[in-house]
C-alpha cells in the first residue's frame, strides 16, 4: 500500500479544500485508496470562473515570452518528475508503469511545444481594394475556457487542452475525470510551481454537476470536452444555447483493414498494439479488424496466440503487459459486450473469462472475437476495453465499405503492400486520421487530432490547428 493523498481544488492560485467525501481507488488493488477528494459543485465553479475572469486581462496582455517561460519551465519540471508522476498515474488509472511514464513525458512535451507556439502567433497584411487603405489581421485570446477531461489519458489530455489555451492568452477552469483527479492535480501543481499567475488555471474536482455548471456558466466563453458521444451531445447543446464556443472529442469505433498482401507478422503486431495496449481504453483503439479472406484464418490464429500470451496484472508490476480497467463499471462494460458478441453469433477465439488474482482489482481478460457481422453491436458501439472483433471480407472494396459503415470516424488503418490501395484508403476512408501500416492508436502531439461524423465536433485539437479554437481573428483597417 502507498500513502493516500488528500486533494484540493485550485481556485485563484490557492488550494481550496472540502469535506474529502470522495475517493479514487487503485484499480489494480481496490484496497488501496489513492486519494481522498473534495466534491465541488456550482459554487466552486462560480468561484473558479470569477478568478479566471479576473486573471484574464493581465494574462492576455502579458508578453508571449512570459507565457513561453511558464509552459517551458512546467514542461521541464514534468520531465524531471516523470518517474514519480507516471507511477501515480499508473496507480490511479491502471496503465502499466511504462505507459504511465510515457504519457507523462508526452504531457511534458505538449507543454514545451505550446511554449513555442506562444511566440509564433501571427496574422496577415493584406492589400485593400481601396487606394490608401491597409488591412491587417491578428489573433486575440477569447477569454475563459472550460475544459472537461476524461480518465483514459489523465495527464496528457489536460495538458493538450490547458497548454494551447494559456499559450494564446486565455484562462481556464478545468474539471478532471472522477476516477483520476490526483494525476490531474499533480499537473496543476506543477504549472503553479513554474510561475503561473493566480487565477490563470483553476481546477474544480467533482462529478457531473461540476461539468454541467461549467457548461452553463455565462462567464465561460468556450468549452473543450473529451468523453462519450452521449454526454458530448449535451455539452454541445448547453454551450450553443448561450453561443459559447465548443469543441468535442467523443470516441471511435476504429477499423483496421488487413489485406491479403500484408506481411502477416507485421499485421498481427499492429493489431495487437492498437487493440489491446493501454487496456484498449483509447478512443483511437483498433476495435474492428477487417481482414481479407486469403489471410483471415492465419491472422486470427497468430493474433489469438499473442493475445493469449499477454500478461495481465498489477499496473506497477514490471512484468505486466496490460493493466486493469479503470473502474468496476468499465470492466463490466467489456464483459457485457463480450456476451453481446457471443449472443450475436461471434466466436470467442481467446479470452472472455473472468480473471481472479490474489488482490481485488478490475481486471479484464483480453479477448478476440471472430466471425462477427459488420452491423453487429460489437462492431457498431464503442466498448472501450481490451476487446477486438474480426470481420471477414472478400476484397479491398468491401473492406473500405465496412470500415466506413459506422457513425464514428476518428482513426482508421490499413495494412498492405499495395501503394494503390494505400493511397485510395487515405483519400476515401471516412476518418479524421488514417494510418498506413501503423496502429490506429498512437498519434504525435504536434499535429492536428480529431475525427469526422460523431467522433468529433468543432475545430481540431493539438498542434498548429489548436490556434483556431483558442483565438479569434480581428480584421483591422487603416487609412493613411
Amino acid at each position: 500500500m502507498t500513502d493516500t493523498l488528500e486533494l484540493s481544488h485550485w481556485i485563484g492560485g490557492e488550494k481550496v479544500g472540502g469535506d474529502l467525501s470522495g475517493e479514487s481507488l487503485n484499480p489494480s488493488d481496490t484496497r488501496d485508496v489513492v486519494a481522498r477528494t473534495p466534491k465541488g459543485g456550482a459554487a466552486e465553479v462560480d468561484q473558479a470562473v470569477q478568478a479566471a475572469r479576473a486573471a484574464f486581462p493581465g494574462w492576455a496582455d502579458a508578453s508571449p515570452e512570459v507565457r513561453f517561460d511558464v509552459l517551458d519551465r512546467a514542461g521541464s519540471l514534468l520531465m524531471e518528475r516523470a518517474p514519480q508522476i507516471g507511477r501515480l498515474l499508473s496507480r490511479e488509472e491502471g496503465k502499466t508503469l511504462p505507459e504511465g511514464i510515457g504519457e507523462t513525458m508526452r504531457a511534458a512535451r505538449v507543454l514545451k511545444y505550446f511554449a513555442g507556439e506562444a511566440l509564433r502567433v501571427h496574422g496577415q497584411n493584406l492589400a485593400s481594394t481601396r487606394p490608401g487603405v491597409e488591412i491587417q489581421t491578428y489573433r486575440q485570446p477569447v477569454g475563459v475556457f472550460g475544459l472537461i477531461t476524461p480518465w483514459n489519458f489523465p495527464i496528457a489530455i489536460p495538458a493538450w487542452k490547458i497548454a494551447p489555451a494559456i499559450a494564446f492568452g486565455n484562462t481556464v477552469v478545468i474539471k478532471p475525470a472522477g476516477p483520476t483527479p490526483a494525476t490531474a492535480e499533480a499537473l496543476i501543481a506543477i504549472l503553479h510551481e513554474a510561475g503561473l499567475p493566480k487565477g490563470v488555471v483553476n481546477l474544480v474536482i467533482g462529478d457531473g454537476d461540476v461539468g454541467r455548471a461549467i457548461v452553463a456558466h455565462p462567464g465561460v466563453d468556450g468549452i473543450s470536452f473529451t468523453g462519450s458521444q452521449g454526454v458530448g451531445a449535451g455539452v454541445a447543446e448547453g454551450a450553443m444555447k448561450r453561443q459559447a464556443r465548443v469543441q468535442l472529442e467523443m470516441g471511435g469505433k476504429n477499423p483496421l483493414i488487413v489485406l491479403d498482401d500484408a506481411n502477416l507478422e507485421r499485421a498481427v503486431n499492429i493489431a495487437l498494439d492498437g487493440s489491446f495496449f493501454a487496456t484498449g481504453q483509447r478512443c483511437t483503439a483498433s476495435s474492428r479488424l477487417i481482414v481479407q479472406d486469403g489471410i483471415h484464418d492465419r491472422f486470427v490464429a497468430l493474433l489469438a496466440e499473442k493475445v493469449a500470451a499477454l500478461r495481465v496484472g498489477d499496473a506497477l508490476d514490471p512484468n505486466t503487459q496490460m493493466g486493469p480497467a479503470v473502474t468496476e463499471a468499465q470492466r463490466d462494460v467489456s464483459y457485457n459486450y463480450i456476451d453481446i458478441a457471443k449472443d450475436g453469433g461471434g466466436r470467442i477465439v481467446t479470452g472472455g473469462e473472468r480473471l481472479k488474482f490474489d488482490k481485488p482489482g478490475w481486471y479484464v481478460q483480453p479477448t478476440l472475437i471472430a466471425d462477427t457481422l459488420p452491423d453487429a453491436r460489437i462492431n457498431t458501439e464503442e466498448v472501450f476495453g481490451p476487446v477486438a472483433s474480426t470481420i471477414r471480407v472478400a476484397s479491398y472494396e468491401e473492406a473500405l465499405a465496412v470500415a466506413n459503415g459506422v457513425e464514428f470516424g476518428l482513426s482508421a488503418g490499413i495494412v498492405t503492400q499495395s501503394l494503390k490501395y494505400a493511397r485510395d484508403f487515405q483519400r476515401n476512408a471516412k476518418a479524421g486520421m488514417t494510418m498506413v501500416n501503423l496502429a490506429t492508436a498512437g498519434v504525435d502531439y504536434h499535429v492536428p487530432f480529431g475525427g469526422t461524423k460523431k467522433s468529433s465536433y468543432g475545430p481540431r485539437e493539438q498542434g498548429f490547428a489548436a490556434v483556431e479554437f483558442y483565438t479569434q481573428i480581428k480584421t483591422s483597417y487603416s487609412a493613411s
